[in-house]
């Protein structure tokens, strides 16, 4: 993962914003009541920003691996510094969601239930749907980052566990948020996007291979060897290759 300086300097703002708020630093809390719900507030907003981010990253990499970009490279010059620095935005907003979750003594998710499946007191699966996305999300970035310690190709199998990085964060955004049903437009648009982006890749490389095998001409049979050339010499002929 690489970012600029600008970008890091704009990563450490954001995220920082987002925990003084939270402790009231910023805008002191008016009741108690608002004080307890200050740090639930900057959970759920560290997770949605995060979700919205994993939406432009999925969509990001369907854009790199379609099949017209390949050929031509066009887009990838301008999209993969992008690719790269959105996911160490995700990764620090997706730490802030975690401990501001675990600092918020009402929520009854704590250490054990944030880091391992089904400890949570607070929707259990909901939060360990949360949990296997963080670690399936971790597996994708270090195999991104340390490709040429892998096998050829493995990173790419591991790199294709972000679409189960974005259904599990999706699930436990929906299930796990008391608010789900006034972000539910949140949800639909980002699911939505994603698979049209999918189908739309999907029908182009289905459209080249039907291309392909309608335009491809019978295979011409080898001709007979000239009878001066003895047995015993191969002759290569153009049908061989």
């Amino acid at each position: 993962m690489r970012l600029s300086g600008r970008s890091f300097v704009l990563l450490v703002v954001v995220v920082t914003l987002v925990l003084v708020y939270a402790t009231g630093q910023i805008a002191p809390a008016d009741t108690p009541y608002q004080a307890q719900l200050r740090v639930w507030l900057a959970a759920r907003a560290t997770g949605i920003a995060t979700l919205a981010l994993l939406t432009l990253q999925v969509l990001m990499g369907l854009v790199l691996s379609h099949p017209t970009n390949q050929t031509t490279w066009k887009l990838s010059k301008r999209f993969f510094p992008w690719h790269e620095n959105v996911l160490v935005f995700i990764v620090a907003l997706l730490l802030a969601h975690v401990l501001t979750i675990v600092a918020d003594p009402y929520a009854g998710v704590g250490f054990g239930g944030a880091l391992l499946p089904g400890l949570s007191e607070y929707r259990s699966a909901p939060v360990a749907l949360g949990t296997l996305g963080m670690y399936a999300l971790a597996a994708t970035a270090v195999s991104a980052r340390y490709t040429r310690l892998l096998p050829a190709g493995a990173w790419l199998k591991l790199h294709r566990l972000s679409l189960v990085v974005l259904v599990l964060a999706w699930l436990h955004g929906l299930l796990a948020g008391t608010d789900s049903d006034a972000l539910r437009p949140l949800y639909v648009v980002s699911m939505a996007l994603v698979l049209a982006a999918g189908a739309h890749r999907y029908w182009v490389i289905r459209r080249e291979r039907v291309g392909a095998r309608q335009g491809a001409s019978p295979r011409p049979a080898p001709a007979a060897a000239p009878a001066a050339v003895p047995a015993a010499i191969p002759v290569h002929l153009g049908g061989d290759r």
